[in-house]
């Protein structure tokens, strides 16, 4: 009840501070004296958006406006003035995803549909850096974080991104990119805690070894309350988790960059039963990028991931992951722009059985290896036809081959139109050829398919994203996607994964933004997505093929940022989503729909200083985001904390 108290006076303040400082605003107008400093309207222009340069949709530098795919941008000060404390929330930004909070730390997050705990058709980078578990083809998402205020920008593709970046890109792309040390200089120190976010800090500083040496090390923690169940007990998942590292950027020469940076982190997670879940690893990457000359350059990326682990009672997983990637960038005349590269991944895995699952065998080593090829073609000054492919070796299913082609027409200033045709798989994984659940014969009740083979995309695009005025930017993307070999499970008593359905999928994806005035910004967005999954031919599956696609129909946004006098600025976003339909064990179940209000209230004193206070899901006390309909279902309960950002 306390929690719920400060909430509301939370939002009857962030109400009445809305009226008072609209009438405010309205006088301000009258004299044109606004106290918001150029570089925060800077940061506000949808001009410098439009040209922001992108990466990964060719792996090279393009305008954001120009690239030929459904890509949208969550830049540093998106997630900065949304208030956002993790990762998974920032990509709640992204008008194109879905993200479903499934409890204190764990999250669905995906494109284009098959969300889940375990959704595994969305690729996931981190400066390069594959965030992959080979144990589901997915992300372990209370992994995952970083210190928010050097992140640069978010990169977030809808649809297949194989031919560039190979298996599990298959509905779209994540790529998450942080500054370069060059561009963190000296400290900055943010700490803060509230009702759900109890308690968090983090501390950077930035220094240089010489004129072209620049370095950066960081640290911070963070300490979560659990979520509730329905009946508003304690949902005793709540967790902490600890994470530091380093950047070093050589300018080694005018044409010579050598990068090298890595993280270490460790985390404590309460469980129902049993002791507590602990979590822990580390990274070390390398990369070299060479300037051949204006036309032609290449990089050079290794690095080392490792992982552990250890839920009593469930499993222990030991994951390391070496891998080595290549590509060259060149042009041969006037109309040729070609990309090349190659990769080879090794992956060492262990998984401690218990009673409850085994992965057999229980250690496995892996190899991949693959290359890629993509030509741009220019067939007019405005109209470039873009052809590639990526082949790829593994060891579960041989060759594999993803090949896509993509055009993208310029008929005016501030206009594309973009198509694209792509295949793309998902390689399988070791739930779906060694899972054993439990873990010994002969009560088995679900074990993985020595038989199962890569799901398939045939994926076909279009899309059209225009500036039509200064103040105006709009996106929209459709898609029409063919699934085949979906993974199911046979009914029990011989219960068993396997490629048991195929299907459609069908949408649009919607992001708007209009700059009403210099000192407020709107965004919006909507998505629909309808599925049509269905089981194959002769085949049974336990859910009728509907246990792999629990995912809203209708998502809107709206998000507005206000840029108010005496330094001050009020941000919100509005969040729709729809009723999930959800299976377990051939039950149908649903997550209602439900509204979500986050607010942030910043103040800058000085330039130096920040002070906020950001309330999240407001206008309810919990709700459900994942799960089937039982009494240990996780609910999200609403938040409020308190901010301080000091950069020196």
């Amino acid at each position: 009840m306390r929690k719920n108290r400060i909430a509301l006076s939370a939002l009857a303040f962030a109400c009445a501070l809305t009226f008072f400082m609209g009438a405010s605003l309205r006088a301000t107008e009258q004299t044109n004296a606004l106290e918001a400093t150029p570089a925060q309207l800077k940061k506000l222009s949808l001009e410098d958006l439009m040209n922001l340069e992108v990466t990964s949709v060719s792996r090279r530098a393009e305008p954001y406006s120009l690239a030929p795919a459904a890509i949208q941008i969550i830049t540093q000060e998106d997630i900065r003035r949304s208030g956002v404390s993790s990762l998974p929330e920032a990509l709640r930004l992204a008008n194109n995803l879905q993200v479903a909070q499934v409890d204190a730390r764990g999250y669905g997050i995906t494109a284009r549909g098959f969300n889940g705990t375990t959704a595994n058709k969305m690729l996931v980078m981190i400066d390069g850096r594959t965030v992959y578990t080979p144990l589901f083809s997915g992300v372990f998402w209370d992994a995952q974080d970083y210190l928010l205020e050097d992140i640069d920008r978010i990169e977030v593709i809808s649809g297949p991104g194989a031919t560039l970046y190979g298996a599990n890109a298959v509905n779209g792309i994540i790529s998450i990119v942080t500054k370069d040390a060059r561009n963190t200089q000296g400290t900055l120190l943010t700490a803060g805690g509230g009702t759900e976010l109890r308690a968090f800090a983090g501390l950077r500083y930035g220094g240089m070894i010489s004129s072209n040496v620049f370095y950066r090390i960081y640290g911070n923690y963070f300490n979560r309350d659990s979520t509730a169940f329905a009946n508003g007990a304690d949902g005793l998942d709540d967790w902490w988790k600890a994470q530091g590292g380093f950047r070093l950027d050589w300018e080694a020469s005018a044409n010579d960059l050598i990068t090298f940076q890595g993280d270490l982190y460790h985390g404590n997670e309460t469980q129902i039963a049993g002791d507590d879940g602990k979590i822990n690893g580390g990274n070390v990457l390398s990369r070299w990028t060479h300037t051949i000359s204006e036309d032609s350059d290449f990089s050079l990326q290794l690095y080392h991931d490792r992982t552990y682990r250890d839920f009593p009672g469930t499993y222990g997983d030991n994951l390391d992951t070496y891998d080595l990637d290549f590509q060259h960038h060149f042009r041969i005349g006037e109309r040729n722009n070609f990309i090349w590269g190659a990769g080879y991944r090794y992956t060492h895995n262990f998984v401690e059985k218990s009673a409850l699952l085994a992965f057999l065998p229980a250690k496995l080593d892996r190899h991949l290896f693959s290359a890629f090829l993509q030509d741009e073609i220019k067939l007019r000054d405005n109209l470039t036809l873009t052809l590639g492919t990526k082949v790829e070796h593994n060891d579960y299913t041989g060759f594999e081959v993803q090949p896509s082609g993509r055009i993208g027409w310029s008929p005016a200033t501030n206009h594309t139109i973009w198509a694209a045709i792509s295949r793309a798989v998902r390689t399988p994984s070791r739930v779906d050829k060694h899972l054993y659940l439990p873990a010994a014969a002969p009560h088995v009740v679900i074990n993985g398919g020595p038989d199962f083979v890569s799901e398939t995309v045939i994926a076909y695009e279009l899309g059209y994203r225009v500036q039509p005025v200064q103040k105006v930017s709009v996106s929209i993307a459709t898609f029409f996607n063919q699934y085949d070999d979906v993974r199911g499970v046979t009914p029990a008593p011989f219960a068993q994964v396997d490629n048991l359905s195929e299907g459609e999928t069908y949408g649009v994806e919607l992001d708007v933004s209009y700059q009403i005035l210099e000192w407020w910004r709107l965004r919006a967005g909507y998505t629909f997505l309808q599925e049509h999954i269905r089981v194959q031919p002769g085949k049974i599956e336990v859910n009728g093929g509907q246990g792999e696609i629990p995912d809203p129909q209708n998502q809107v946004f709206l998000s507005s940022y206000m840029s108010l006098p005496g330094n001050l600025e009020l941000d919100g976003r509005l969040r729709f989503i729809d009723r999930l339909a959800v299976y377990s064990a051939g039950k149908a179940g649903t997550v209602p729909s439900y509204v979500s209000l986050d607010l942030r209230l910043g103040w800058n004193p000085t330039k130096n200083l920040e002070f906020s206070i950001v309330g999240q899901n407001l206008l309810d006390s919990q709700h459900p985001e994942f799960g089937f309909p039982t009494a240990t279902r996780h609910e999200i309960e609403r938040s409020v904390f308190g901010k301080v950002t000091w950069r020196f």
